[in-house]
């Protein structure tokens, strides 16, 4: 089954054709999806939109860039935030702890407090036995260096553009990597080459939409969860695969790493 694991819907670009880009993903065969927060601000309004979409699952994290913005007691409001959830109607979709991370692409002046986030929020994943989505920009050794101190019930990478020897640790912590639109560029020579050697059982697929286009959109183009088969036909093309069987395993990894996910599929 198609299933997006990690889509921002809940972006304003989305705003005047929410529910209709959604309606079309699934159309397209896309079976649900998954939307990440990324500060507290995006909790509600997540929540709220799910609540009328029995397809749609969300996690509630603070994102790393987004850390300057994040109170002294985010720890605590989001712990809070995630107990009061599990006990109400809508614990079957807080399918994890994200978007959380590390991101040391533009910045690294706020390490230490980016470190303090992240750490603080795989406690939180531990203590409720929630795997994590994870924002692994320019940080992937310094994020294994982590979930090997706080093991988590494992999550998905989302975005891997690491080593195969990076995808490996992963895989031995019990995480699965996520791959989109990025793939789908014939420079994007590192990701293709990942995404036809690594191993198939650790794969997922993902949007990021409305970031990360495909090709066939441009780099300018608002990418929507509407992509996500003819993303997952690109796969197929660069492993020599055929759709249905292609499909069928990424959906298995999906449902594997995220075990609330089949609640939605049904």
């Amino acid at each position: 089954m198609l299933i997006d694991t990690h889509c921002h819907l809940d972006a304003s670009e989305f705003d005047a054709d929410r529910d209709q880009v959604w309606l079309e993903a699934q159309a397209h065969g896309v079976r649900a999806v998954v939307i990440p927060a990324v500060t507290q601000a995006t909790f509600q309004p997540i929540m709220q939109w799910c609540a009328q979409q029995p397809q749609a699952g969300f996690a509630l994290g603070w994102h790393p860039m987004y850390v300057t913005q994040a109170p002294d007691d985010a720890l605590q409001q989001l712990q809070q935030y995630v107990a009061d959830v599990l006990t109400g109607p809508q614990a079957h979709q807080l399918l994890a702890i994200g978007e959380i991370g590390l991101d040391f692409y533009l910045t690294r002046d706020n390490e230490a407090k980016q470190i303090a986030l992240f750490e603080g929020q795989l406690q939180i994943a531990k203590q409720f036995e929630l795997p994590v989505i994870l924002h692994v920009r320019s940080a992937i050794d310094s994020i294994l260096k982590y979930l090997r101190k706080h093991r988590v019930c494992g999550g998905i990478a989302h975005a891997f553009n690491g080593s195969m020897q990076q995808a490996a640790i992963f895989a031995d912590l019990g995480f699965k990597l996520g791959f989109g639109g990025a793939m789908t560029w014939p420079r994007a020579l590192k990701i293709r080459q990942l995404a036809a050697a690594l191993p198939l059982e650790q794969l997922v697929l993902e949007t990021d939409a409305p970031d990360i286009p495909p090709v066939w959109i441009g780099h300018q183009g608002r990418n929507s969860p509407v992509q996500l088969k003819r993303i997952a036909e690109e796969l197929c093309l660069i492993r020599g695969l055929e759709n249905s069987q292609l499909i069928e395993m990424i959906g298995k990894n999906s449902t594997q790493v995220l075990p609330k996910l089949p609640h939605l599929c049904t």
